[in-house]
C-alpha cells in the first residue's frame, strides 16, 4: 500500500513539471529570446542634412541609436550656434576627412581678410556688387523707401530720380544670395527689386559710395 501511494505522489510531481524550470511561472512569457545572429551594417562615413532657408541657428542635436541588447535610446547635446543654411550639416566618423576640412577652413580664414565683391548689374546711375550676404549699391541717388515682399522673397528699394529707362532685368551669378535685379521707372523715382535665394530679414546702412544691404 505504501508503494502504491509513493508511486501516485511521484506521478503527480511529474505532471506539474515545466519545460524550463529556471524561469518563474508568472514572468516566463515576458523574457525576450536572444539570438546569435548578427546583422552587418555599413560603417558610418558621412551623413548629410540640409536645412531650409528659414534656419538661422542650431539649438541642439539629438541622436537616436540602438544598444547591444536591441533597445533604442537617445542622446541630445546643446549647441546654440549660428549657421549658414546654404551649407549642409554633416555627421561623420571619418577622422582623416575632419582633419582635411579643418585645414581647408584655416586656409580660408587666412584668405578671407580681403573682401572681393562681384558685379551683378550696372546702369549709368546705379551699380550692384555682391559678396555672400552683402549687396553694395553704388549710387548718388537718395533712397526714398525700402520694404520686403514674399513669393518670391525680395527687397524693394525706391530711389529719387527723374528718368525713363523702361525696364531692366539682370540675373546674378551662380550661387549668389541675390538672384536677380530688376529696375523700373516711375514718376519722380525708379524702383529696384532685388530677388533673394531664400527667406531673410535685412538691414540697410548708408555708406560713402551709396548703400549696403546685409541679409540676416
Amino acid at each position: 500500500m505504501r508503494r502504491v501511494l509513493l508511486l501516485i505522489f511521484l506521478c503527480s510531481l511529474l505532471l506539474q513539471a515545466r519545460e524550463n524550470p529556471f524561469f518563474p511561472v508568472d514572468s516566463a512569457q515576458d523574457i525576450p529570446l536572444t539570438s546569435n545572429q548578427i546583422k552587418t551594417l555599413p560603417q558610418l562615413k558621412r551623413a548629410t542634412l540640409t536645412l531650409p532657408s528659414t534656419a538661422r541657428t542650431i539649438e541642439s542635436v539629438t541622436v537616436e541609436y540602438k544598444n547591444l541588447d536591441g533597445s533604442i535610446a537617445h542622446k541630445k547635446i546643446a549647441i546654440q550656434n549660428a549657421i549658414d543654411w546654404h551649407l549642409p550639416i554633416f555627421i561623420s566618423q571619418n577622422y582623416n576627412e575632419v582633419n582635411d576640412e579643418v585645414g581647408v577652413k584655416k586656409q580660408k580664414v587666412k584668405h578671407a581678410e580681403k573682401v572681393h565683391y562681384k558685379k551683378i548689374a550696372t546702369l549709368k546711375f546705379i551699380s550692384f556688387y555682391a559678396d555672400k550676404n552683402r549687396l553694395k549699391i553704388i549710387t548718388k541717388d537718395k533712397m526714398l523707401r525700402n520694404f520686403l515682399l514674399v513669393k518670391p522673397h525680395r527687397i524693394v528699394c525706391d530711389f529719387k530720380r527723374e528718368t525713363d529707362i523702361g525696364s531692366y532685368v539682370k540675373n546674378a551669378y551662380k550661387n549668389s544670395y541675390f538672384t536677380k535685379i530688376r529696375v523700373g521707372t516711375h514718376k519722380g523715382y525708379y524702383r529696384v527689386v532685388i530677388e533673394l535665394d531664400g527667406y531673410y530679414s535685412y538691414k540697410i546702412d548708408h555708406i560713402s559710395s551709396g548703400y549696403m544691404i546685409t541679409l540676416l
